[in-house]
């Protein structure tokens, strides 16, 4: 199998990585060719992808920021030609998609919009691991849920990094999930790191402080695109949380032990719910 990697960050990097371990031939693009040079000088890669490797790939990911990984698919989209199937991996899906969907009907290839579930604090291909999607869940947008034979053959080009479950959804359900399930942590936890009682907080810190403040180190440029892309509904479990937050600081205001006891209890029940 040939794959072709576009950005040689940590998700790229990863497969490169998983690729080359398993002994598929990689093509690399990346931004900054010192990534690039390096990853061929490693080993790692074996050549550079461009507009006459392109169309050789069976199997193309598209690891950018999600305005990134849209202009590089319209650049590119006249020299992949029918053999590859090229898949995003963004954070969201409704933008990446809406270009992605129409730009490969119009030149012959097949697009199928992907996020890979499965990350790290840190960022870039020093950080990439050849491990890092092993057991890890993806999730497929395909432009038709009745294409078996696109989501067989996507499982399979996908099998040497080695996810352990798929699911498919839409493009429009991925995002008004993400928004809860990824994005609103990360803002939670970088506004909750912002506190001045974190500076002496050494010493007194567990457990659920370093799973608050995790992903509060993030990459700022990369997620202030995302949460753009995703404002809507962003903004719509920002508001929820706020007046979340605002009822248990009421009853902390007030003093009153039963109604905090009762909102507690009603978190505890929700996540016994959610965990079934």
């Amino acid at each position: 199998m040939t794959l072709g990697v576009v950005g040689l960050g940590l998700i790229g990097g990863s497969f490169v990585k998983a690729y080359h371990e398993a002994g598929h031939r990689v093509l690399t693009w990346n931004r900054s060719p010192t990534i690039q040079d390096y990853a061929i000088l490693s080993g790692e890669a074996d050549g550079r992808l461009d507009r006459d490797t392109a169309k050789d790939c069976d199997l193309i990911l598209l690891c950018l920021f999600p305005e990134a990984a849209v202009a590089w698919l319209r650049e590119m989209a006249p020299c992949i030609g029918p053999k590859p199937l090229v898949m995003d991996c963004c954070g969201i899906k409704r933008a990446v998609c809406a270009a992605g969907f129409p730009l490969a009907e119009e030149y012959g290839f097949t697009f199928l919009g992907s996020h890979p579930m499965a990350g790290s604090q840190f960022s870039g291909y020093k950080h990439a691991r050849a491990d890092l999607y092993r057991g890890a869940p993806m999730v497929l947008v395909p432009p038709r849920f009745d294409d078996i034979e696109l989501l067989s053959r996507a499982k399979e080009l996908l099998a040497p990094a080695g996810f352990g479950h798929f699911s498919v959804t839409t493009a429009e359900r991925h995002d008004k999930s993400i928004a809860f399930s990824s994005q609103l942590a990360h803002v939670v936890s970088n506004a909750y790191i912002k506190s001045p009682t974190a500076l002496g907080q050494k010493g007194f810190s567990a457990g659920s402080y370093r799973d608050m403040t995790r992903v509060a180190w993030l990459n700022p440029a990369m997620w202030t695109e995302l949460f753009l892309e995703n404002r809507d509904y962003l903004l719509q479990e920002l508001d929820q949380i706020i007046a979340s937050l605002g009822e248990y600081r009421d009853a902390l205001d007030r003093r009153d032990g039963a109604e905090l006891e009762r909102l507690l209890e009603e978190g505890r029940r929700r996540k016994e719910e959610v965990d079934g």
